[in-house]
C-alpha cells in the first residue's frame, strides 16, 4: 500500500498525457477500442459458459472488429479529404471551421452498438440488466443514427 500514491501519480500522468496530446477526440478512441475489448471478452465468456466456444467463431469476430476498424478509418479519410478540399477549393467554404464530423459519429455508433452487445452478453450470461439500460443504449443508438442521416441528407425532403 506503500506505493498507492506512486501509482495514482503515473495513472494520472498517463491519462493527462492521453487528454493533452489527443483532446477528446483521443478519448473517444480509447473508449472505442476498450468497449470492443469488453464486448469481445463477454462474447467469449458467454460463448464458454455455453460450451459453444470455437476458434472460427472468435475468428469471425475478430474479423467483425476489424471491419468496423476499417469503417472508422475510412470515416476519418473523407473527414481528412473534406477538410483538404474546404481548405484548397476556392469557392468552398463553411460559415465555421471544419476539423472532422464522420468520424467521431461513426466511432460514436459503432461504440453504442458495442456497448449494446455488451449489455446483451451479459444479460445471456445471467447478470441482471436494468431495462431503463436497455432503452438508453437504444436512444443513443436512435441519436446516433439521426446525426448520421442529418450529416448524409437522409430524410430530407427535395423543394
Amino acid at each position: 500500500m506503500e506505493n498507492i500514491n506512486e501509482f495514482k501519480a503515473a495513472l494520472t500522468a498517463v491519462f493527462a498525457g492521453i487528454s493533452a496530446k489527443m483532446g477528446w477526440f483521443g478519448w473517444l478512441a480509447v473508449i472505442y477500442g476498450l468497449s470492443m475489448a469488453i464486448d469481445y471478452a463477454t462474447g467469449s465468456a458467454l460463448a464458454g459458459k455455453q460450451h459453444e466456444w470455437s476458434s472460427e467463431k472468435a475468428r469471425e469476430g475478430l474479423w467483425h472488429k476489424l471491419g468496423s476498424i476499417v469503417a472508422v478509418i475510412a470515416a476519418a479519410l473523407a473527414d481528412w479529404v473534406i477538410a483538404l478540399m474546404l481548405a484548397n477549393l476556392p469557392g468552398v467554404s463553411l460559415p465555421f471551421t471544419y476539423t472532422v464530423l464522420l468520424c467521431p459519429v461513426v466511432m460514436i455508433w459503432y461504440i453504442i452498438t458495442e456497448l449494446g452487445s455488451i449489455v446483451e452478453n451479459v444479460g445471456k450470461m445471467g447478470a441482471p440488466v436494468p431495462a431503463f439500460l436497455r432503452r438508453a443504449i437504444a436512444a443513443l443508438q436512435d441519436a446516433a443514427e439521426q446525426a448520421g442521416d442529418k450529416i448524409s441528407g437522409e430524410g430530407e425532403t427535395e423543394q
